[in-house]
């Protein structure tokens, strides 16, 4: 296929063949969104509306925050925070119980304005992956060397894909992430067994070896692998 708008982002995120390349696609446009939202776009009504209406989840509350501009997270929050008010806990009214307003806070709790455009972004470029992975042979050889899929990521490939590729190519598609899942669960689980065994005293000190960097960054890799976040660790 010839490279296009479309295309130079998804090789971008497939060429380092380190990782999940899906992860690397949603951090990238994490990214691009947090930092368009803590711009100018803040004090766009239309996406004000959308801040106040949403709010925002855990993860990209503490995204946002790394934006080192608390006056802005403070402006959304501020008028997020009357909504909730006047919507919700001052409203008065016959249809307004307890009970009520503890299922409007429910709905809440499962949205967030990131979220939302995150997805968005990564749905349109995984349209462009299949396509690519049918029409594109050099992608399709990028694609078979990648490191690894994440759990979370893989399921997501194998779901999303049910209706955007012809039979045959989905069912190599699936066979080809399978091999990589099985390949990568078999080293990561070696790897986190020779971590736990690396207490025993008879294996004292070769844990700090430099040839056992992979056992130590272990329990992160595998964090990494099961939720599609690295944690956060000291």
């Amino acid at each position: 296929m010839r490279e296009s708008i479309l295309t130079i982002p998804v090789n971008e995120v497939f060429e380092p063949r380190e990782g999940c390349p899906i992860c690397r696609m949603r951090d990238t446009v994490e990214e691009h969104i947090c930092e368009y939202i803590m711009g100018a776009a803040m004090m766009e009504p239309d996406v004000r509306m959308e801040t106040n209406k949403l709010g925002f989840c855990y993860t990209h509350f503490n995204q946002l925050m790394k934006q080192n501009n608390r006056l802005s997270l403070g402006l959304m929050l501020n008028s997020h925070l009357e909504e909730l008010r006047e919507n919700i806990f001052d409203k008065k009214g016959l249809f307004q119980s307890p009970e009520s307003k503890a299922k409007k806070i429910a709905t809440l709790d499962d949205t967030c304005f990131v979220c939302s455009k995150v997805q968005w972004g990564i749905d349109h470029m995984l349209e462009t992956v299949f396509t690519m992975y049918v029409k594109d042979g050099k992608f399709k050889n990028l694609f078979k060397s990648q490191e690894y899929f994440c759990v979370p990521h893989y399921h997501y490939l194998v779901a999303k894909s049910e209706n955007k590729m012809p039979k045959a190519d989905r069912t190599e598609f699936i066979k080809t992430m399978n091999s990589i899942m099985q390949e990568y669960a078999k080293t990561l689980n070696s790897d986190v067994n020779d971590f736990c065994n690396s207490f025993d005293y008879r294996n004292a000190g070769k844990l700090h070896s430099a040839e056992m960097e992979h056992v130590r960054t272990s329990i992160e890799r595998a964090v990494a692998f099961l939720t599609s976040r690295k944690p956060d660790s000291k």
